[in-house]
């Protein structure tokens, strides 16, 4: 079961996680891969609007995609972005990265390697992973400026589009625990999470809620606002 107070707490989540970004225009726009095509939808969305005046797809496979998207994430959101009408001179494509630091660093070299010159960029993710993305693109490129954007929507419409509540919820609470502990590692910039939003991550850590969590050597999950 999921209770009202889970619900309650996984809303506080959904709502850290998300940058809260007003989109503006940017050298280029950036869709970080998945299992979500929202994201190339989102891509395409704001470089109608004028947001980007070129776009930046980024990722290979991973277990969860490698049936969907055979030819890779970013491919397939080349694939979509084409289909709703972006030409093909507009799109680049970073078939390699597996992770948000490599998504990062091999579009900032593909972008390099173009000659494109870079100050600003829309960073397009699933809405739950703004403030991952935000955080890890601040790490590995601190001169340029990052402006967070996803599909939007709120949390049942995310959780209807997934069709399974308790992996979101889980996923939620993976991604929080990364904003945790993934600073002291040099993997993202240090960024204060609300007392609030930590009382609701370990209130849904004891709940079970923790199949996205990462473990240590003992298999204990970094679940303490003291990491």
């Amino acid at each position: 079961m999921i209770s009202a107070q889970d619900w309650a707490d996984t809303q506080l989540l959904w709502d850290y996680h998300q940058m809260g970004h007003t989109p503006r225009p940017c050298s280029v726009a950036i869709g970080l891969g998945s299992h979500d095509l929202g994201v190339a939808d989102t891509a395409v969305d704001l470089y109608k609007r004028g947001m980007a005046p070129l776009l930046v797809f980024t990722g290979a496979t991973s277990p969860t995609t490698r049936e969907r998207m055979p030819r890779g994430e970013a491919v397939h959101y080349q694939e979509r972005a084409i289909e709703l009408g972006v030409p093909s001179s507009a799109v680049l494509v970073e078939p390699r990265a597996r992770n948000t630091g490599e998504n990062i660093r091999f579009s900032r070299d593909l972008l390099e390697e173009a000659g494109i010159d870079v100050s600003s960029v829309l960073l397009i993710s699933k809405p739950y992973e703004e403030r991952r993305a935000y955080a890890t693109a601040r790490k590995l490129w601190p001169e340029v400026e990052f402006v967070s954007a996803s599909s939007p929507m709120t949390l049942q419409d995310y959780v209807d589009s997934i069709g399974d509540a308790r992996l979101v919820i889980d996923m939620l609470v993976g991604a929080l625990q990364r904003l945790l502990i993934y600073p002291e590692q040099g993997f993202m910039i240090s960024q204060q999470v609300p007392e609030g939003v930590l009382d609701a991550y370990e209130r849904l850590c004891r709940g079970g809620f923790t199949s996205r969590l990462i473990r240590d050597e003992a298999g204990q999950a970094a679940s303490s606002r003291t990491l």
